[in-house]
C-alpha cells in the first residue's frame, strides 16, 4: 500500500498579504492560481522545494487557524534568512523542543500556524 505526498490546504483572506507572506517572506513560489470568474475567490499554490501549499479564499476550503508542520534540514540557514528580510509582522525564533527537535513557528496573517523543525519522521 503507498499513499502520496501531503497538501495542505490553508484558507486566507487577502491575495496581497498572503503573497507578501508566502512569497516575499517565506520564500515560497507561485505556482499557479485559479479563479473561476473575475471578482471570484482565488484557489493557488505555492511551494517551496518539496513543500506544496494551496492556498483558498473559497469559504469551507479550510478553516482559519490551522497548523501544519514542515520539515528542512536547514532549518537555522532560513531562520537566517527570515530575520534578514526584517519582516514587520514577524520575527520567528527557533526553540529546542523537550523531545528534541528543534521548531520554528510563524502565524500567517489568517491565523494559520506553520511549524517549521528540523525532526524528520521516520
Amino acid at each position: 500500500m503507498r499513499f502520496g505526498k501531503t497538501t495542505p490546504i490553508l484558507r486566507i483572506f487577502d491575495e496581497a498579504k498572503a503573497l507578501e507572506f508566502y512569497v516575499d517572506f517565506l520564500g515560497f513560489s507561485l505556482d499557479w492560481q485559479h479563479r473561476f470568474e473575475a471578482n471570484f475567490p482565488l484557489y493557488l499554490q505555492v511551494s517551496r522545494g518539496d513543500c506544496v501549499l494551496h492556498l483558498s479564499e473559497h469559504h469551507g476550503d479550510a478553516t482559519p487557524g490551522s497548523a501544519l508542520r514542515i520539515e528542512t534540514d536547514a532549518l537555522p540557514a532560513f531562520h537566517q534568512q527570515l530575520l534578514a528580510k526584517d519582516y514587520r509582522y514577524a520575527h520567528p525564533e527557533i526553540q529546542t523542543m523537550p523531545w528534541g527537535s528543534q521548531d520554528m513557528t510563524i502565524n500567517d496573517p489568517f491565523g494559520n500556524r506553520l511549524v517549521f523543525t528540523n525532526a524528520i519522521c521516520v
